[in-house]
């Protein structure tokens, strides 16, 4: 049987590889137990958080919830950046995403911002930096 995301749909391999990069702390490809209890552990408290702003109950997070939820994260986008995560993350076309896809636009949200931060000399959220260094800073995040 495979692992199931809540809404009928096989869970995001993409998702599943990024976990598996995060806690497969050897980096032997394969989880030990402390590694599975860690992973564990973390998908049960995005499932909590996924339950939070999954306002309708609907199994699914909406433009307005994804955005309720990272607004309370301490991002501040636009709708239309919001809209645009939903129909990036949106594996089944229907304007919202299921609790694995929401997984994976929050941590690559945060990547991404992790990556961008050293740029943002003033803390202001704008950056200046050559394309070089764009690269540098992408490849850290998609690599």
């Amino acid at each position: 049987m495979a692992l199931q995301n809540g809404v009928g749909t096989q869970f995001n391999m993409k998702t599943i590889d990024l976990m598996i990069c995060m806690f497969d702390r050897d980096g032997n490809g394969n989880m030990n137990m402390q590694e599975f209890a860690q992973l564990f552990n973390y998908v049960q408290q995005w499932m909590a958080c996924f339950k939070q702003y999954d306002r309708d109950g609907s199994g699914t997070i909406s433009c307005q919830e994804l955005h309720h939820a990272l607004s309370s994260f301490g991002f501040r986008l636009s709708p239309q950046f919001i809209s645009l995560m939903i129909r990036k993350f949106d594996r089944t076309r229907r304007g919202q995403i299921a609790f694995d896809d929401f997984m994976l636009a929050c941590v690559c949200l945060q990547n991404l911002t992790n990556a961008f931060m050293p740029h943002d000399t003033q803390r202001n959220g704008n950056a200046q930096f050559s394309y070089e260094a764009f690269l540098t800073a992408a490849f850290t995040v998609v690599a």
